[in-house]
């Protein structure tokens, strides 16, 4: 007996639809958006220049404070103001701002100087900030560049003492398991 011809013939379309039905299942499993709606949905990218968004300027006299962008004037620049934090009402190009993920939704295009400071205090945008790991860790980093010889010596004194405890432990610990 045959094998071959007591098998049901496949019908070509029918065999596509099952494939393309498990590389469909695959990707899905996979997590990759299969529509365009999907697509937007499932964007990595978060923090759009938009106005009432939180930037850290990073260039210039005003670097290292926050502002909001008030306007967006073209596709390189946009008007900033952080009444709160000294930084002046001015336009300033994209590259030298960072962009946050706070944003204050409910300031409108083109505000003024007092309703922006009034909507930058509402949502507590800096206290959020300085509680951030972001903000901790540029501060860390500015403390450490403003170190002392002597401020140094004593880090390294500390991060020897420490060692030694900890090498210490570790002995104690080593010997009690043995």
């Amino acid at each position: 007996m045959n094998i071959w011809r007591t098998r049901r013939p496949i019908n070509l379309n029918t065999f596509a639809d099952v494939i393309k039905k498990a590389e469909r299942e695959d990707l899905e499993r996979k997590g990759v958006a299969l529509r365009l709606d999907e697509v937007y949905s499932q964007s990595t990218f978060k923090r759009f220049v938009e106005v009432g968004r939180v930037v850290l300027v990073n260039d210039g006299p005003s670097a290292g404070n926050l502002a909001v962008i008030v306007e967006i004037i073209d596709h390189n620049r946009a008007l900033i103001d952080g009444p709160t934090t000294s930084v002046p009402r001015q336009q300033f190009p994209y590259r030298n701002l960072i962009l946050t993920p706070y944003t204050l939704a409910s300031l409108p295009r083109g505000a003024g100087n007092g309703a922006v400071k009034k909507a930058f205090e509402k949502a507590g945008v800096l206290e959020k900030w300085q509680s951030s790991g972001w903000a901790k860790k540029l501060a860390a980093r500015q403390q450490r560049k403003n170190a002392s010889d002597f401020d140094r010596f004593q880090i390294q004194l500390s991060k020897k003492a420490r060692r030694e405890e900890v090498r210490k432990a570790y002995v104690k610990e080593k010997k009690a398991s043995a």
